[in-house]
């Protein structure tokens, strides 16, 4: 049986994820927040734009990368939520990657 391994915090936040509002209790991870709306994948792949998700939950594998506030390349299960984020799934366009990105 999984548990969670505190309590959640009693305080909700709105946030925005894949253009629809949430409400979340803030200080969970996002990627946390994106697998219980539903959403499973958090970005697509540079190399064959195949979906992925998070992974290891503990940011090792760098699966769970998302687009947080325009800003791309955010860990997604290291990252806790706070009021008004916007969160996308981070979806390569084909476009060259840029140098330190």
């Amino acid at each position: 049986m999984f548990r969670r391994l505190t309590e959640p915090d009693s305080r909700q936040v709105t946030v925005t994820i894949e253009g629809r509002t949430h409400r979340v209790p803030a200080g969970q991870s996002i990627a946390s927040a994106m697998l219980a709306a539903g959403l499973y994948r958090t970005r697509t792949s540079a190399v064959s734009a195949s979906p992925r998700a998070p992974y290891c939950m503990m940011g090792a594998c760098y699966e769970c990368l998302v687009v947080i506030d325009g800003e791309p390349n955010q860990q997604a299960c290291l990252t806790p939520l706070r009021e008004s984020m916007v969160i996308e799934c981070q979806d390569w366009d084909g476009a060259p990657l840029e140098p330190g990105a």
